[in-house]
């Protein structure tokens, strides 16, 4: 943990100039003392030539750091070439090796990398055997991370002044991304401050759910197509060509896209993949009323906020997951009470927002206690575990199954009518009863009561109470079978008075 507090206080370091020598001198201060190196240097990529130049070093012998290396050349143009860290223990079996520094024995380089593409090398030198351990070699290379959107952040500045503003909000948006691990508020928070500091008419972030894009967060003045939490298949719109290719895209006149547009009154479009590890998160996407409102050189600015979004959201992805250990159910490995009580209330307050239906189920498992008695409590958990593992099967993944406590169970089915709610639950009832349970030579059945919000309610209490009503008069006529909850006297009386 040590460690990793360091490399945070390095990192922090890094990112917090952008005057290119400030963070070049950082990056080598940070390599030599906190990893204990004789030699270090950083080399940039000359494109043009395909050449390695030392821009910046500590240690190397006199006249070395002029030299160009190409590309596959020595141990850092392979770590280029590779695109990965390239370790030599001892330099004197290493036929790759070129001398920099005549006491060096081992050697770590490490590709400084933005969007997949090599910028540098950090070339770390020492004279020691051996002297890289694979944790020091791991911190390095996500040191190096760091190092590298520095780098980035640093060219922008110096190559584009007229850029400044922009490139503080991106400064501002990482140190932001750093702040916050919650994903809802970190997504609202990357759309508001990056419509703000470029001045786009909207700003969205658009996460994979498998085959679909899902509209996580958004923030403008333009009208939209779909409310939050929409959903659009990903191979349908200007993003399948951005997911193909893994670049931006531009659309610079959205009016022939208007069947997958996001909003009414779009008329460009900027589409960033967001990637974190190779791997496609989803898009970030700004739109404007204007025609050819974004061209090429928007490109790398907006694409470091990107890759700074995407990292964070990688980091709340694990927090979450963390988060969640708390929120499930030790026996079954479904959602726990906890949790159901958490989400219900956020769903109640997406179906009053967007105008929706919610579907609320409680559901139990009939003559429990008498199956445990006759079978045994351990034969009776495998039932409880086959039967939440039936209710999770067979719902959608926008849906939420809690075990809701003992026996019963509860579900939330967003989006649902009280027709509908009532259909999922007898599904899951004849599935249940039709299940073999391995072990019990007798049916095992469920009783289910469904409520609806609005139609039996517009609180968790009276959601809950509605929906037991349910279950309760589906155990008195009989068990194994679903009730619709009665209508609350409240909504009878208003019936009433119509």
């Amino acid at each position: 943990m040590q460690k990793i507090a360091i490399l945070y206080d390095a990192s922090q370091a890094v990112l917090s100039t952008f005057d290119l020598d400030e963070v070049l001198r950082q990056i080598l201060v940070i390599a030599r003392d906190y990893f204990h190196l004789q030699n270090v240097a950083i080399l940039l990529l000359e494109k043009e030539t395909g050449e390695l130049y030392v821009r910046r070093q500590v240690g190397w012998d006199e006249g070395q750091d002029k030299i160009r290396t190409a590309v596959g050349k020595g141990i850092t143009g392979a770590a280029a070439q590779l695109k990965r860290p390239i370790y030599a223990p001892d330099v004197r079996k290493d036929a790759r090796y070129l001398v920099s520094a005549k006491t060096t024995r081992s050697e770590l380089a490490v590709p400084l990398m933005v969007r997949d593409e090599v910028v540098g090398v950090l070339d770390c030198q020492s004279d020691k055997l051996d002297h890289f351990d694979s944790e020091t070699v791991d911190l390095l290379t996500l040191f190096s991370t760091q190092a590298s959107m520095a780098l980035q952040n640093a060219k922008l500045h110096s190559l584009e002044r007229r850029r400044a503003s922009q490139l503080e909000a991106i400064n501002a948006i990482a140190q932001q991304m750093t702040a916050v691990l919650d994903l809802n508020n970190l997504l609202s928070k990357v759309c508001w401050l990056t419509q703000e500091a470029f001045q786009v008419s909207h700003v969205s972030v658009l996460l994979k759910d498998e085959e679909e894009l899902v509209m996580r967060a958004s923030h403008g003045m333009l009208t939209a197509h779909a409310p939050e939490g929409g959903r659009f298949p990903v191979r349908d719109g200007p993003w399948s060509r951005a997911l193909e290719t893994g670049e931006t895209l531009i659309e610079r006149d959205a009016s022939s896209t208007s069947g997958t547009a996001l909003y009414r009154e779009s008329r460009s479009q900027m589409c960033i993949p967001l990637v974190s590890f190779g791997q496609t998160l989803g898009f970030l996407v700004l739109d404007s009323d204007r025609k050819n409102a974004f061209n090429a050189s928007d490109n790398q600015p907006l694409e470091s906020v990107a890759d700074i979004c995407a990292t964070a959201i990688q980091n709340a992805y694990y927090v979450d997951r963390v988060k969640q250990l708390a929120y499930l159910d030790g026996l079954t490995g479904i959602f726990n009470r906890r949790y159901f009580e958490m989400r219900i209330a956020e769903e109640i307050e997406r179906a009053r927002r967007f105008n929706s239906a919610l579907g609320v189920l409680m559901i139990d498992i009939d003559q429990f206690k008498r199956l445990n008695d006759e079978f045994g409590h351990l034969l009776g958990d495998e039932v409880l575990r086959q039967v939440s593992s039936i209710l999770h099967q067979q719902v959608r993944k926008i849906d939420v199954v809690c075990r809701y406590g003992g026996e019963e169970f509860a579900i939330l089915l967003s989006q649902t009518g009280p027709q509908q709610a009532l259909g999922v639950a007898e599904k899951l009832r004849r599935i249940v009863e039709s299940w073999q349970f391995p072990g019990v030579p007798r049916p095992v059945t469920i009783s289910a009561g469904a409520a609806n919000y609005p139609d039996h309610g517009t609180t968790r209490d009276e959601l809950i109470k509605a929906a037991d009503a349910g279950l309760y008069a589906a155990k008195q006529a009989g068990r194994n079978r679903v009730c619709l909850a009665p209508d609350l006297p409240r909504r009878r009386a208003q019936a009433g008075s119509k």
